[in-house]
């Protein structure tokens, strides 16, 4: 017995039938490829894992409305149980392909980081109304139960595949009389075993599972600090700038000639940073470079190399402007896990002592408060000073933990290391 047209699905159920499909099984493999959330590998197929999952949740909704307008074929020849267990399948699935989507939806919104979702990392997706809002607790009970109920949503799912599929073989290989593969695959013919549609399916079901198990997304990009006009000036990082806030040696300054006159001490100057100056970060995530910026600094300067003992330099740095060139790591970095912006808005370095180590070159030791922690930090730079213009450029290295950025699991050092080196280049000019 042949399906007729009659007993087929539309053609336009029939391929939201087969995209549904594959969805899911990239979705499966996706899910069991995000391992370690904490690498950027895992990041960047957890963003992809939730892009699929709203596609599909998208395409269940457009099948569920078209199957309502348009009733499916009757199914002919089934016994009684059969057809109690193909109904309960069939919207089983739809429990499953709108359920799984939507408690994965909730779980996001009320993540304790607030990263948002960009579809494809392009199309911007909402939060579920209301629930970032919320206060810690009640954030943490929705948590959880879209959690559970992601989970067991998932349990259901591999069930009823079983089911699915299992149902679908048996009528197409042994049932000669009851065509119901060939109501979604016209011109597949029960009780033949090599069917040219079966081989087409089961060709198409091997590339999407190669597609799921061998994909591997974009990993987050880094913002690469811009370039400025005196990047030759680049310096060679000094030892000191390598271990953490400690101070480099002082080299001894070469003696002046006993004939020569003392130069007359200039006055203090008093220098404005010019738009292009930098101040910029970098460190690695799971062995990857990453790098980045703060867009919106001030700096507050007042400096002569003849007058170090009254130099004073002040900065400030709006947390909020970070930036290392992924759009949703990017709003996650102001969260409670890492720099705590709500809390801390800004961070401040105040250098009042300055020693000269070499050629054009110095150490600034101050004070560093970040995330309302204050530690003392010393800066080794390179100052070049042609009239009213300087250029300096320094590179020094914190240790993130000190100062209580990464909090939770983000405390651990084998994805993310402790230390992270601060570099800042800029241009001044005098008054």
């Amino acid at each position: 017995m042949t399906a007729s047209r009659l007993d087929r699905y539309s053609t336009v159920a029939i391929v939201l039938h087969w995209l549904i499909a594959a969805a899911i099984v990239v979705q499966i493999l996706l899910a069991w490829r995000m391992n370690d959330l904490h690498t950027p590998l895992g990041f960047a197929l957890t963003q992809l894992h939730k892009s699929v999952g709203i596609t599909i949740l998208f395409l269940s909704l457009v099948r569920l409305g078209w199957r309502l307008a348009n009733p499916p074929p009757p199914m002919m020849g089934l016994t009684g149980w059969e057809r109690a267990l193909a109904h309960i399948t069939h919207w089983g699935f739809y429990v499953i392909m709108i359920g799984m989507p939507l408690t994965g939806w909730i779980m996001v919104s009320a993540s304790r980081i607030a990263i948002p979702t960009l579809l494809y990392g392009v199309i911007p997706w909402p939060h579920v109304p209301g629930i970032a809002e919320l206060a810690p607790a009640a954030k943490g009970a929705w948590r959880g139960f879209g959690h559970e109920s992601h989970e067991w949503l998932a349990y259901g799912a591999y069930l009823l595949i079983g089911l699915h599929v299992a149902g679908a073989l048996k009528h197409q290989l042994f049932d000669h009389d009851q065509p119901v593969l060939a109501r979604m695959a016209p011109g597949a013919k029960p009780g033949r075993w090599f069917d040219p549609r079966l081989l087409i399916i089961a060709a198409g079901g091997l590339i999407v599972l190669a597609l799921g198990q061998f994909l591997r997304p974009p990993l987050p990009a880094s913002a690469p600090v811009a370039p400025t006009a005196h990047d030759e000036m680049e310096m060679d990082e000094a030892p000191a700038a390598k271990a953490a806030v400690v101070t480099p040696p002082v080299s001894a300054a070469a003696p002046e000639s006993p004939t020569a006159a003392p130069a007359a001490p200039q006055p203090l100057s008093h220098w404005t940073v010019a738009s292009g100056s930098t101040l910029g970060f970098s460190t690695t995530w799971g062995g990857q470079a990453i790098e980045g910026r703060f867009d919106r600094w001030t700096a507050d300067i007042s400096f002569s190399p003849d007058q170090l003992a009254k130099s004073k330099v002040s900065v400030s740095i709006d947390i909020a402007s970070i930036k290392t060139g992924d759009a949703q790591r990017d709003d996650s970095l102001p969260s409670a896990d890492w720099f705590d912006a709500a809390t801390h808005p800004k961070a401040t370095f105040i250098a009042d002592r300055f020693e000269k180590t070499g050629e054009d070159r110095y150490v600034a030791k101050g004070k560093l408060t970040l995330r309302g922690v204050t530690k003392p930090l010393s800066l080794p730079f390179r100052l070049k000073i042609d009239g009213d213009k300087a250029r300096m450029s320094g590179v020094t290295t914190l240790d993130r933990t000190a100062f209580g950025v990464g909090q939770g699991e983000w405390q651990a050092t084998d994805q993310i290391p402790a230390g992270v080196k601060v570099s800042v280049k800029l241009t001044a000019t005098r008054g």
